[in-house]
């Protein structure tokens, strides 16, 4: 009996990544779409986990502690003696410049590593980036020479300001001083579940395709024909999860900057017919020009008020379930996007993740949650 799209399974079996000897996890911004996913690995696979966070983890058997990651002071009060041994460093805060971006999030890393470092405890620390290390800043997305694709991980760094280089660099200096091993996992769009997260495709285009169903629209293709017939590649929060282990208790990939993507590259213009599908609405391709969702989406409140109070909906703040922006700069890019994961596959690396069966099961997962109406 052969198989079929419906019954094969959205990933490669995923190893398990037991703790070594006496291992406590610290998940910096534990409440994250990649965070979130990272803790509730971590607990499953028998880890002592604790998750710094300004509100408590919603993964059971995740040690909060609530601390302002932006307070140098906050950080020691609530850090000492913690003594945690892999810490991963999950969040950032978007700033109004790339100017601020650079000197919030990296004296982040800087402060965090400085109270955690001298306590000797620390024996690897791993960063998530992302591909704007080769892109570029929001401010300069996409512009002037960039490298060729797939990237590579070994590619210059950009002429330009970027807080992921700033980050890096914190990173390499508390690790040369404190005597801890590092990696760095540059994901590209990170899918995956977590409510209120505010860079999240899947319930964005949820909200999107609930929404028009319900005023009678059409379930238009808001980005660019580059991204409608180009290939991309994209980056399950679980498949990062793994990535961030793998990395962390394999010694001989220690001190190591990886992509870490899904393994696959979808074409949104076979996809989107297929998503229009499972969201029972009616698919339309790109106009010449993109038509950005904060454009179609700027009187959706009422509508998206109308869903709640009939379904029932668990998240009534319509900016806590759609980031409009962020879906933008991702489908309305005028560049092709693809990762290389030579090195990981190399290394040992064997997560594979097909992105449509993903992002579908996805879909139904938060309409479970109660966060999407259901079909």
């Amino acid at each position: 009996m052969s198989s079929t799209p419906e019954t094969l399974p959205d990933r490669a079996p995923v190893p398990v990544r037991t703790p070594p000897p006496g291992a406590h996890a610290l998940v910096v911004g534990a409440t994250g779409i990649t965070g979130g996913a990272l803790a509730e690995r971590l607990v499953a696979s028998g880890w002592r986990t604790s998750g710094l966070s300004r509100r408590p983890p919603t993964v059971d058997g995740v040690e909060h502690v609530a601390a302002d990651l932006f307070s140098r002071g906050d950080l020691e009060e609530k850090l000492a003696g913690l003594a945690p041994t892999h810490v991963f460093i999950t969040a950032w805060a978007r700033q109004d410049t790339e100017a601020e971006n650079v000197r919030v999030n990296g004296a982040m890393v800087r402060d965090l590593l400085a109270v955690l470092g001298p306590q000797g405890s620390v024996r690897h620390v791993a960063l998530v980036t992302g591909l704007k290390h080769y892109l570029g800043p929001f401010e300069a997305y996409g512009q002037g020479d960039l490298p060729d694709t797939p990237f590579l991980e070994d590619a210059e760094r950009l002429p330009v300001e970027n807080f992921y280089y700033a980050q890096e660099d914190e990173l390499f200096a508390a690790a040369a001083r404190h005597g801890f091993g590092w990696s760095v996992h540059r994901a590209h769009t990170v899918v995956g579940f977590a409510v209120g997260n505010a860079m999240n495709l899947v319930p964005t285009l949820g909200a999107y395709g609930a929404i028009v169903r319900a005023s009678g629209g059409k379930f238009t293709f808001p980005g660019s024909l580059t991204q409608w017939n180009g290939v991309v590649d994209i980056t399950d929060a679980d498949q990062l999860a793994d990535h961030q282990l793998w990395a962390a208790t394999t010694p001989e990939v220690a001190d190591t900057a990886f992509n870490v993507v899904n393994g696959d590259v979808i074409r949104w213009r076979r996809l989107w017919p297929r998503l229009a599908a499972h969201l029972g609405v009616e698919p339309a391709g790109p106009e010449e020009t993109p038509l950005p969702l904060e454009q179609q989406m700027a009187d959706a409140e009422p509508v998206w008020d109308g869903l709640v109070a009939e379904h029932g909906l668990v998240e009534p703040d319509l900016p806590k379930v759609a980031s409009w922006w962020h879906s933008d700069s991702d489908l309305g890019r005028d560049v092709e996007v693809l990762a290389d994961m030579t090195r990981s596959r190399l290394a040992g690396f064997t997560g594979y993740v097909s992105t449509e069966r993903a992002l579908l099961r996805l879909v139904d997962r938060y309409r479970a949650a109660g966060v999407l109406p259901p079909a």
